[in-house]
């Protein structure tokens, strides 16, 4: 069966509420999808653990069955992802796990408490899910092995540790008629000298034999717009004789804009190698890192985009025709929901957040205020009013083109806000620096605008769990602007003889050399911290 799909990140803050995924799944099964991963590490029901997914908006068993169902209807399989080694950070704030936390967010391996816990897993997804597969992670455990396995233990080969532990997994996943998919990237880091994934040149016949038999390999890739990476990749990944998955990523990881031509651009690329090594299970990934901030619906050009490329579409105007008629959606200006991040020399090639960046930047500390450029503000206006023609011709999405044009109107004042605030202080210029507080005033105004539009879109997509952390950072954001208003106001009327924040002068932007890396073939992916799957912290325009 050759499967195309998404995986739906259903862990970070946001889960879909069921009525909404429907929809969601409805539209990918006019696009000709025809499965679905649901990305849920404990925001599922498990009976027997009340605190796994206490208070997250877990999904009920009824929850899952009714989805499940409806979406065979419309011929698409739903299958579970879970995790079953790390990213499980959600349940060991709770009593009842942290026994079984090895380090950070990682099971403690070879304890009967930890092998009870997944097999309630197992058990919960085989009463809600009618799929032969099951998706059971193992991915980025750095520090397995290295908390209380240490202790305990003794320091042990890392490999053999997760080998053990994924051969007493796969043994309960037997047990209840699944055939389990892996992310691969462990067997990769393992094996490479530097801990990288993307190094296929390393990959003996020794570490081909560690790979179960019965088990699946999704090679994850969101990164490459080269079709080397790819080729190489794959073909690592076919040495192992077992069935290959490919995961793409359509970008909605960044902040409140998607990064949709870079999902295309990358993933037309994938497509390509994917077609020519007969990879027959697709999936483009929709994580929610850091909080959920990106609407899935944003993707939608890019969604359909890819799928058209690889089914061997590639007539624009045939392309725009179709997502026409089965969204009623113009294919151009739902793409230009990324316009927020289109701006400083950024450019629809390099992945970006400034948006994000400059919306949480703090006007009087400011250290990414050396990567200010002039005339950025009237870009972000100029933007802002096109994103609010594209929300009065929308049929379906206004509300999405109004949180990107209530984004583009709070950084048209606070992009430099900071910069001009410093200036002024620099400068000795009382008078500018006295003007600047109606600035501040009318910025606090518009990030609640902004934060008013957020929370529409949030509740109408998700279950409230998770927005009380958005709450916070629009509440904080707020706070510390009537802060910086309070401190100004003292400078002026002589309560402070200086502001201390703004006598020290900024360092240049850099990235310490030993935390992060870069990925060849990409332009300016200086910035990726070495331990981040996919959330790219790009802070600066790439020119810089």
């Amino acid at each position: 069966m050759k499967r195309f799909g998404v995986m739906i990140d259903m862990s970070r803050n946001a889960v879909m509420r069921p009525d909404e995924l429907k929809k969601f799944i409805k539209q990918l099964a006019d696009f000709g999808y025809n499965m679905v991963q649901l990305y849920t590490e404990d925001t599922y029901e498990i009976k027997e653990e009340p605190y796994f997914g206490y208070l997250r908006g877990r999904y009920t068993k009824e929850d899952l069955k009714d989805i499940v169902a409806y979406a065979a209807e419309l011929g698409v399989e739903i299958i579970p992802c879970i995790q079953t080694l790390g990213h499980l950070e959600g349940i060991f704030k709770w009593a009842p796990y942290t026994e079984i936390n090895d380090a950070g967010a990682i099971l403690l391996v070879g304890e009967e408490r930890t092998y009870e816990l997944i097999e309630r897993m197992f058990a919960t997804i085989r009463e809600c899910f009618t799929t032969e597969i099951a998706h059971i992670g193992m991915d980025e455990a750095w520090t397995l092995g290295l908390g209380k396995y240490l202790a305990k233990h003794g320091f042990e080969n890392r490999f053999d540790i997760l080998s053990r532990h994924l051969k007493r997994v796969l043994e309960i996943a037997k047990k209840y008629n699944f055939k389990p998919i892996i992310w691969s990237d462990m067997f990769f880091r393992l094996a490479n000298p530097d801990g990288g994934y993307y190094g296929w040149e390393n990959i003996t016949d020794d570490v081909v034999k560690s790979c179960p038999d019965d088990i699946g390999l999704v090679y994850w890739d969101y990164y490459h717009n080269e079709k080397k990476y790819y080729d190489g990749m794959l073909a690592a990944h076919n040495k192992f004789g077992k069935e290959v998955w490919f995961a793409g990523g359509a970008w909605t990881w960044i902040g409140l804009a998607p990064y949709t031509s870079f999902t295309i651009d990358s993933m037309q690329k994938a497509m390509l190698s994917c077609r020519e090594q007969n990879i027959d299970n697709i999936m483009l990934t929709m994580w929610g890192d850091n909080g959920k901030e990106c609407s899935n619906w944003s993707l939608l050009p890019a969604l359909f985009k890819v799928k058209r490329f690889y089914d061997g579409v590639t007539d624009m105007d045939e392309i725009r025709r179709e997502f026409k008629e089965l969204t009623g959606e113009d294919y151009d200006a739902m793409l230009d929901l990324e316009l927020p991040n289109m701006v400083a020399g950024n450019n629809r090639d390099c992945p970006s957040n400034i948006s994000k960046t400059m919306l949480y930047s703090d006007p009087l500390l400011g250290f990414l205020d050396v990567t200010v450029k002039e005339g950025v503000s009237e870009e972000f206006t100029k933007h802002k009013f096109k994103l609010l023609d594209h929300a009065r011709n929308s049929k379906r999405f206004s509300y999405l083109f109004e949180v990107e044009a209530a984004l583009a109107d709070v950084l048209e004042i606070k992009y430099d806000l900071g910069v001009r605030t410093r200036t002024a202080y620099k400068l000795g210029d009382k008078t500018a620096l006295e003007a600047l507080i109606p600035e501040y005033e009318e910025c606090a105004r518009r990030v609640k605008k902004l934060h008013n539009l957020f929370s529409i879109q949030w509740h109408k997509e998700n279950r409230p769990h998770g927005f009380e952390v958005h709450d916070s950072r629009f509440g904080g954001i707020i706070l510390r602007l009537e802060a910086c208003v309070k401190r100004i106001k003292a400078y002026l009327n002589g309560t402070v003889e200086k502001l201390e924040e703004l006598e020290e002068e900024l360092l240049p932007y850099a990235l310490a050399k030993d935390k992060y890396f870069a990925i060849e073939g990409i332009p300016g992916t200086e910035g990726i911290p070495a331990l981040d799957r996919h959330s790219y912290a790009f802070t600066v325009s790439r020119e810089d």
